[in-house]
């Protein structure tokens, strides 16, 4: 879209990027002959960075994003595995709740600690999210005869 309009409204795509400059501080006609300098040179790649605010480390990067879910499945789904594996048969569904709520508890903690969000909120929005989707989930295979 950005590049269409490079090319059908030159002036205007001018104009915006001159006062996105003036917005930061510069002069007109400083902005102006920045505008003028960074379109000469990559229009395209002036107006994704300044009016639209992509840039190379904001670019999407799917490999790293399909490695950090894959890796964050795997480390949600062995606590309660491992607690399947431990516990005898007729303990094995409220072991593994209990185990899988606790752990959610901690990963919405610790996801928002590490986003810099509030910990107590972070820690019920997934622990109470969980809850609901387990609860929906068993529903459902109740419906269907599918849970035990």
């Amino acid at each position: 879209m950005e590049r269409r309009a490079l090319e059908r409204h030159p002036q205007e795509e001018h104009t915006e990027l001159t006062n996105i400059y003036e917005q930061r501080g510069l002069e007109p006609e400083l902005a102006s002959k920045v505008a003028d300098q960074l379109m000469a040179h990559d229009a395209l790649g002036a107006h994704a960075r300044d009016e639209i605010g992509i840039t190379d480390v904001a670019s999407a990067r799917p490999l790293q994003a399909a490695g950090a879910s894959g890796l964050s499945f795997t480390v949600g789904v062995a606590p309660p595995l491992i607690a399947m594996w431990l516990v005898p048969a007729s303990l094995l569904i409220p072991v593994v709740l209990v185990v899988s709520l606790a752990f959610l508890a901690l990963l919405g903690a610790l996801a928002a600690w590490t986003g810099g969000a509030p910990i107590v909120r972070g820690t019920l929005r997934v622990f109470l999210w969980g809850t609901l989707t387990m609860v929906a989930t068993g529903g459902v295979g109740a419906m269907l005869g599918s849970a035990g």
